[in-house]
């Protein structure tokens, strides 16, 4: 049996800045903007290519804004995507070269933390 993780919510404080942000400025589609019910608003937005998708909302949860988890994103070429996303406005970090991987970070308006990460010698990132 699989087990395929497809959906990761990001407390935000503002639906519509946020998905501006996220569709707008980093790229992800916008999959699904609705409200089923009355004080429920369900935002799905996938970043191109991806399994996993985000949702954003109002209420969803109980978390405050700013405070999910480090999240990450396998992009196969890391300065392009950092040129992406400063081209859009996005403050994100210079290029960090590791061992293990290549990294860009920024956060969306709301303080939650991303990485871009590229593995060399992986295929496709």
């Amino acid at each position: 049996m699989d087990w395929k993780l497809e959906l990761v919510f990001v407390p935000v404080s503002d639906v519509d800045v946020a998905k501006d942000f996220y569709v707008n400025k980093v790229g992800f589609n916008a999959d699904y903007d609705e409200r089923p019910t009355d004080g429920i608003r369900f935002v799905q937005l996938t970043p191109p290519g991806s399994a996993c998708s985000i949702c954003i909302g109002e209420g969803l949860n109980d978390a405050p804004p700013g405070t999910a988890p480090s999240l990450q994103m396998v992009v196969s070429d890391i300065q392009k995507a950092r040129d992406h996303l400063k081209a859009n406005g996005v403050d994100v970090s210079d290029v960090d070269i590791q061992d293990w991987g290549h990294f860009v970070y920024f956060s969306d308006p709301d303080g939650n933390k991303w990485a871009v990460q590229y593995l060399p010698g992986r295929p496709n990132g």
